[in-house]
């Protein structure tokens, strides 16, 4: 990998970046080879035009002139040209890589863990996948390359500044350590500037994806002016962290141009002196002059945007150390495939569970139970019971801390995740649908399920009656989250959803929590269809809707306090009675 100097950059980092590019080799070579025929090129220009001036106007040479004017505008039209095919590959050699990257990090987040995404907004994620991806495209269409293009313009310009006359050069870089002073404190602002700029972006995202996803919330509360004030905070620390670099540009740029001044200044002052001697070559003199000062500020403007570059490179390595942490976090759920082989075709079993989303405040304490092939199990209790922390755990969401879940005898943590997941289907209270058909919600893109069979499955759970009175029927789109359709309807499909993958257990969630009568009693239907014959297991909030369970069991603060069917535990006059007279009370 191309080397840099350790004090400017993170080298670990800038190699991890160009690792990426290794697919795309070729694209790379040729921009750098444009690069470099763009800076060698360049140089003959300043030259030509000093002989124009200093000797063919001087000595009234039209030809000279003539083909001295064709050489220069041959070099300029090949400039351009060169310069338009190494921006085009540069840019692509960009997007190619941070289309790699996106890819990689999107893959990346949907294998974490949940307890990852308890614990990080997704607007910070949001931050990471699209925009702080963008910056390291940038390294390579407007960074680094172009920084080393710059670098070869300067070491070009003053090796021929030196090959033409070396007391000139050193008088034209007489101010040069003191730009370089300037361009290390500007590079030191800027790179604090550009990363505050970052945290205030992630900040502005966060803010707005929560708020605009809870804007039901904000509307209920009637805390519109207040979120409005508190956006206009963050937004004010994101204008001023802006104002920062901007600040530094404003003092950066004058400097350069002064220094730049100075150099033509001191140019000119000497040429004055040197004509004044009776030796002197009047047109070598100005040919050297006119060469001199289009050198200067041949010179000066890669310096200046050399700076600029630098900056460019600069956020892209903040950018990209922003991503590179997110795809170096491996909370994954540990996955052994290869170890233990089942075909869900028996019993599950928990048994002496403990689990804590923080250690050492465990929701479930010494847990054991099994669930039957073909049985349907209720969990009930109140809330915080640790009722949902069953399911989660059984879909391998979270990772328990002591002891074991079986599957047909077989470990559960030695059980391909991909396994798991496609013999269980969990109905969460809270449905998601995206803003997609009610088709593709059910199908969730699967190629494998045909129309037929959803319309086939709506039937049987008495869903295909709504969706059949909804403009396009099938293909009808809810809008983000559902919002067009009631809440008993976006359940029915999260129902249609997991039958039509035909699971060997299934899960429901408190899936008639938020729904009313009417709306139950269909959605009952649906689960009495969706349990025939299949190894169910149901998180109540509703007692009424589990009197038909194989088994219930009753959590208490985490513990198993009582186990039975609803008549037996009825009679037992514990727990279970408690509960389901305070609810008979309330309905």
């Amino acid at each position: 990998m191309i080397k840099a100097p350790n004090k400017i950059l993170n080298l670990s980092l800038f190699n991890r970046i160009l690792s990426y590019m290794t697919p795309y080799k070729g694209k790379f070579y040729l921009a750098l080879f444009l690069t470099l025929f763009l800076a060698a090129i360049s140089i003959f220009r300043p030259a030509i035009i000093g002989q124009l001036v200093g000797r063919s106007i001087a000595n009234r040479d039209s030809d000279g002139l003539l083909n001295g004017t064709l050489i220069v505008i041959g070099i300029l039209i090949t400039e351009g040209i060169v310069s338009y095919f190494r921006s085009y590959i540069s840019q692509e050699l960009g997007q190619n890589v941070i289309r790699d990257i996106r890819n990689q990090i999107f893959n990346h987040i949907t294998k974490l863990k949940l307890k990852f995404f308890d614990n990080n907004p997704i607007g910070m994620l949001v931050t990471r996948v699209i925009s702080d991806i963008e910056t390291i495209a940038d390294i390579f269409s407007q960074g680094f390359l172009m920084i080393i293009g710059d670098l070869l313009t300067i070491i070009f310009v003053i090796g021929t500044m030196l090959y033409l006359n070396w007391e000139l050069t050193l008088i034209v870089i007489t101010p040069i350590p003191l730009l370089l002073w300037a361009t290390k404190v500007f590079k030191n602002a800027i790179k604090k500037a550009f990363q505050e700029v970052r945290n205030e972006v992630s900040k502005l995202n966060t803010f707005v994806q929560e708020h605009i996803s809870g804007i039901k919330i904000v509307k209920i509360f009637n805390r519109e002016k207040v979120e409005i004030e508190r956006f206009k905070s963050i937004n004010e620390k994101h204008r001023t962290a802006h104002i920062k670099s901007i600040w530094a540009y404003s003092i950066f740029f004058p400097i350069v141009e002064n220094l730049s001044a100075l150099s033509i200044g001191l140019l000119v002052f000497y040429s004055l002196f040197q004509i004044n001697s009776p030796e002197a070559d009047i047109e070598q003199i100005i040919t050297e002059l006119t060469s001199f000062i289009l050198f200067v500020q041949m010179l000066y403007r890669p310096i200046r945007m050399l700076a600029d570059k630098f900056n460019t490179l600069q956020m892209g390595m903040v950018g990209s150390e922003r991503v590179f942490k997110l795809l170096d976090n491996k909370d994954f759920i540990e996955n052994n495939p290869e170890t233990g082989k089942t075909n869900f075709e028996s019993n599950i079993e928990f048994k002496n569970l403990w689990f804590a989303y923080n250690e050492p405040n465990y929701v479930l304490k010494d847990i054991s139970f099994e669930v039957n092939k073909g049985e349907t199990v209720a969990i009930v209790g109140a809330t915080g019971a640790g009722k949902s922390s069953v399911i989660n755990l059984l879909s391998r969401f979270y990772e328990y801390q002591k002891g074991e879940i079986l599957i047909d005898g077989n470990n559960l943590k030695t059980i391909d995740i991909e396994k798991i997941r496609s013999e269980i289907a969990v109905v969460l209270q809270d449905v998601f649908l995206y803003s997609d058909t009610i088709l593709n919600n059910i199908t969730l893109g699967n190629n494998h399920i045909s129309k037929e069979t959803v319309v086939e499955a709506s039937k049987l759970v008495g869903a295909h009656g709504f969706i059949m009175k909804l403009p396009g029927n099938y293909d009808f789109n809810v809008k983000e989250g559902g919002g067009m359709l009631s809440v008993g309807q976006r359940q029915l499909i999260s129902f249609l959803r997991a039958y039509v993958y035909n699971p060997t257990i299934l899960i429901l969630d408190e899936a008639t929590s938020s729904v009313d009568s009417e709306s139950e009693e269909m959605i009952q239907n649906a689960i009495d269809k969706l349990t025939e014959g299949r190894t169910s297991i149901i998180i109540a909030h509703r007692l009424s809707t589990i009197k038909k369970a194989t088994k219930i069991i009753v959590l208490e603060k985490g513990q198993i306090m009582e186990i039975g069917s609803h008549n037996e535990l009825i009679q037992k006059n514990g727990f279970y009675k408690n509960l389901y007279e305070i609810q008979f009370k309330e309905e």
